[in-house]
């Protein structure tokens, strides 16, 4: 970053203090999401945004490390008091938040104090999986569906806090008003959703938001859980965004669309060839990318058979129990939950599908059954330690985030298998119920 960018970010920062400030907005909250999931941030006075524009704000490098529960590891190549790199706020994508009043928002790219570009960044790697399409002539878009639980706030236990059935809309009666007030929190932040409902799993609901490219979409997905996160807690209750709310339950995923589009036109509408080689190279990849998608010990959890979790490495048309469900013009990858980082997430499938394309991979037949029912289809890895092996001899996916980035997801996530190797599952479940 030279001297006339930085200069540029000030301009820009300083052009919008006055519809900041008549807002009323007093702190901007900088967030990047750690290789754990988590949401980390950063926040400056408003009358110090335009710094911050330009010259970043002071972050250790340190967090790359970080496990879900704050415990730092020292990985291969991050971890340690030493370093320091600089937040910088996206402008374009600056929110005033609806659900906390005097608060704006923006996702931070995170660079040296050089301005050069941090390798390790996150949401860098979503940029470069947009560079890598555009430089095969194809764009994508993406949308994810955030599921969550809400519970009563005065336990740390789970205590649900409606009795609604399942789908049922006696559950949005019994919490209308806060309903309302998620929907209306994210219209107000230009979010657009597709759809809301109530899911299957007790107090639990749906939102699915309009594809957007991979980075904004990413962003999006941020924006949308922290915006749930802020109403559900100005309720009274508190949200669960967890793979696995209380053990033998039904969890939280995460599902991923993602559509390839050319010259305009999608792929996937008539799933035209590179769509199928794209869906090919996905499914080719997707144990691999359990360590990405699915990160955390309480995912295992999660993906069992004859939960609709899709824990098998197959796909099918409107197959809700395989791992890619093909719909009419785009790929759910349906196996991947809330605690992955969504920048991670959307770059790494484009890798795994920018390969097949390269290598015109093939797509075997799809599965028009429940594949429990048939005995011999594979399944994804029933462990952390199983997909982190997956994606350690991922040639790919491991080239696609460079040596260090993918060495140091690999530290993240046997941190956290040593911490908690002699949890129970139930001890799982309750440790990482509150924390993404």
């Amino acid at each position: 970053m030279d001297s006339a960018e930085r200069d540029q970010r000030f301009d820009r920062a300083t052009e919008l203090f006055d519809g900041l400030n008549a807002r009323e907005v007093r702190v901007v909250a900088l967030t990047w999401v750690d290789n754990s999931g988590i949401t980390r941030t950063k926040s400056v006075p408003l009358r110090k945004l335009a710094h911050a524009a330009a010259h970043g704000v002071g972050a250790s490098p340190v967090f790359d490390v970080f496990l879900f529960d704050d415990w730092i590891i020292q990985g291969r190549f991050a971890g340690g008091p030493v370093g320091d790199l600089r937040l910088h706020p996206d402008l374009d994508r600056l929110t005033v938040l609806a659900g906390q009043p005097g608060w704006a928002w923006a996702p931070a790219d995170r660079h040296f104090q050089s301005g050069v570009p941090y390798p390790m960044d996150q949401r860098l790697q979503a940029r470069k999986a947009e560079q890598s399409l555009a430089e095969r002539g194809f764009t994508a878009k993406a949308g994810f569906e955030i599921e969550w639980c809400v519970g009563k706030a005065d336990t740390d236990d789970w205590v649900p806090a409606t009795s609604g059935a399942a789908y049922g809309h006696a559950r949005q009666v019994e919490l209308s008003d806060y309903c309302v007030d998620v929907l209306n929190a994210l219209d107000q932040q230009d979010v657009e959703v597709l759809q809301f409902h109530p899911e299957y799993a007790a107090s639990q609901f749906e939102v699915s938001t309009a594809p957007e490219g991979p980075v904004a979409a990413a962003d999006t997905a941020v924006l949308v859980r922290e915006t749930i996160r802020a109403i559900t807690i100005r309720h009274g209750l508190r949200p669960s965004f967890s793979p696995k709310v209380i053990n033998g339950g039904v969890g939280n995923g995460g599902h991923l669309h993602i559509s390839l589009w050319r010259d305009g036109t999608n792929l996937f509408d008539g799933f035209h060839d590179e769509a199928r080689q794209f869906s090919a190279g996905v499914l080719n990849h997707i144990r691999a990318l359990c360590a990405i998608g699915c990160p955390s010990l309480a995912s295992y959890l999660r993906l069992v058979p004859q939960t609709w979790s899709a824990p098998f490495a197959a796909w099918g048309e409107e197959n809700r129990e395989t791992a890619l469900r093909l719909i009419r013009d785009n790929l759910e990858v349906k196996c991947f939950d809330l605690t992955a980082n969504p920048y991670l997430l959307v770059a790494s499938v484009v890798a795994a599908g920018l390969d097949g394309i390269a290598t015109q991979a093939t797509l075997p037949e799809g599965l028009n059954v429940d594949p429990a029912l048939l005995g011999d289809v594979p399944r994804l890895p029933t462990s952390l330690r199983e997909a982190v092996e997956e994606f350690e001899k991922d040639a790919v996916l491991t080239e696609a985030f460079g040596k260090e980035l993918a060495g140091t997801i690999a530290d993240v996530r046997r941190g956290e298998m040593e911490r908690y190797k002699d949890a129970s599952p139930q001890g799982i479940a309750n440790v990482t119920r509150w924390r993404h």
